[in-house]
């Protein structure tokens, strides 16, 4: 028994995977409580946007020696609000108008890094340094990640009726737009959380795989909100556990685990499941 508590346990001999764990943990937390309000709105394209889009953000940040983290939120933002704009003023269609805005503002990231001298390293940026991390990055994501939990816990409500029902929302007098783009910033504070863990190609898995397989599990939204928090926080820490027994970057160990599971709930899911589809189909042909 002591041994397999070893297999668990023998990789927080070291502090640099116990800083790994806390950071991992934290970014879950917000992206699992984030993850269902995205999966349900139809927003995947829109957090894959966000995530590209703050590259802009952070050179200039370290260009105008600002903290990176803000640099990166407010390129999201901006990012949002283009789209936005774009899709109002124009008979341009939403996901058209993401994937020009977030292409452009990362293209234009990666000319402004290729032209300046720098320490932060292009692969970190893009894929995370999860073990890198000090405890200073961690209390910077704890705080960002403790925000915007906060405010989804809060407004979870609100949210869910703006999510299910936009028109309905607004016809019982909920304030539309304020959740509308407050849910934007919440993506951007998550994105921002996640860029010093999984970095900002990976930190789509994290906010769309788990309310994704929580989807396929419950048919209740608050049901669904736990099961996508367990499900962020089960995968990361095995995926850090996983990533040191088999030398491996933990960050993409993480984001196979959550697709695995999406899998395993896709075949094997009671009632949304492909054994549980075609039970019902043969039960109803019988």
């Amino acid at each position: 028994m002591s041994g397999v508590f070893s297999v668990f346990l023998d990789p927080f001999a070291f502090e640099f995977m116990r800083q790994a764990l806390a950071m991992a943990l934290f970014v879950a937390l917000v992206s699992g409580l984030l993850s269902p309000f995205l999966v349900l709105k139809g927003w995947s394209l829109m957090g894959d946007a966000i995530a590209h889009a703050v590259l802009p953000g952070i050179v200039i940040a370290y260009i105008l020696a600002v903290p990176l983290a803000l640099g990166a939120f407010v390129a999201g933002m901006v990012c949002a609000l283009a789209t936005g704009y774009l899709k109002e003023n124009s008979r341009v269609k939403e996901d058209t108008a993401m994937g020009v805005v977030f292409s452009g503002m990362f293209a234009l990231g990666v000319v402004l890094f290729a032209k300046i001298e720098t320490d932060v390293h292009l692969n970190h940026v893009l894929f995370g340094d999860i073990l890198g991390v000090t405890w200073a990055n961690i209390a910077e994501t704890a705080l960002i990640a403790t925000v915007a939990s906060a405010l989804l816990i809060a407004k979870r409500r609100d949210l869910m009726n703006y999510v299910f029902d936009p028109q309905h929302a607004q016809a019982i007098g909920l304030p539309v737009r304020v959740l509308h783009y407050g849910l934007l910033a919440i993506v951007s504070l998550t994105v921002v959380a996640a860029l010093k863990a999984v970095g900002m190609i990976l930190a789509i898995a994290f906010l769309i795989a788990p309310g994704a397989i929580a989807f396929m599990l419950t048919d209740r939204f608050e049901r669904m909100l736990v099961i996508s928090v367990l499900i962020a926080l089960g995968a990361s820490f095995a995926g850090i556990v996983l990533a040191f027994h088999i030398d491996s970057a933990p960050a993409p160990t993480i984001v196979v685990g959550l697709t695995v599971a999406f899998i395993v709930a896709f075949i094997a899911a009671p009632k949304r499941g492909l054994l549980a589809v075609a039970r019902l189909r043969r039960a109803r042909e019988g």
